[in-house]
């Protein structure tokens, strides 16, 4: 079966850990993403226990994890998802080209209307650099047109892969900005 053109269709819909959207005009987001990395070596026994507890441990954790990362995790404990072919590159593609309708509704809302070009564009990027280099690194051609590069860094990172499309009835997501999500978590650890 050629996973590249395929359509997976599952015997029921899987619900998909919401995308949260930092803000990276916020001075802590790398911090945040620095600390949810020391976190998670902490939790696997690779660096000295901290006296923070595994609960703040895992929250830390979880504040700096990747959409794609936690996706894969519902695929690997499903045995009919870790059979179907299902990659990093089936959300990519779900989430660029076919997401659920209240996140269109809600980033419209917002005011943004090209959000595939913004959710391309950063996968594009993330593709090519695990790590974003500095200005100074990228040649001015590059960053004049980097919206372009970043678009053909995407097309490249599907094509050059082989894996299952998903649809967003199958795989439903929501859409949350940081803060919003935060207090999301607030209230329900305050009705627990």
């Amino acid at each position: 079966m050629d996973l590249e053109h395929s359509l997976f269709v599952p015997a029921r819909p899987r619900q998909l850990p919401p995308v949260i959207l930092h803000p990276f005009s916020d001075a802590h987001a790398p911090d945040r993403l620095t600390t949810s990395a020391r976190a998670s070596l902490i939790l696997q026994g690779l660096l000295p226990d901290s006296e923070l507890g595994a609960e703040e441990l895992h929250r830390r954790l979880l504040d700096g994890r990747y959409w794609l990362e936690q996706c894969m995790e519902v695929v690997v404990r499903d045995p009919e998802l870790r059979e179907a072919g299902i990659q990093q590159e089936s959300f990519s593609q779900l989430l660029v080209d076919s997401a659920p309708g209240p996140v269109h509704a809600k980033l419209r809302q917002w005011g943004v209307m090209d959000y595939r070009g913004i959710f391309r564009r950063a996968l594009g990027l993330h593709a090519a650099f695990a790590d974003l280099p500095s200005h100074e690194l990228l040649p001015e051609s590059f960053l004049r047109s980097h919206h372009r590069y970043a678009d053909a860094l995407f097309a490249c990172a599907l094509e050059n892969a082989h894996f299952a499309r998903i649809r967003a009835n199958d795989f439903p997501f929501e859409l949350y900005a940081s803060g919003e999500y935060s207090k999301l978590l607030e209230v329900q650890w305050g009705e627990q």
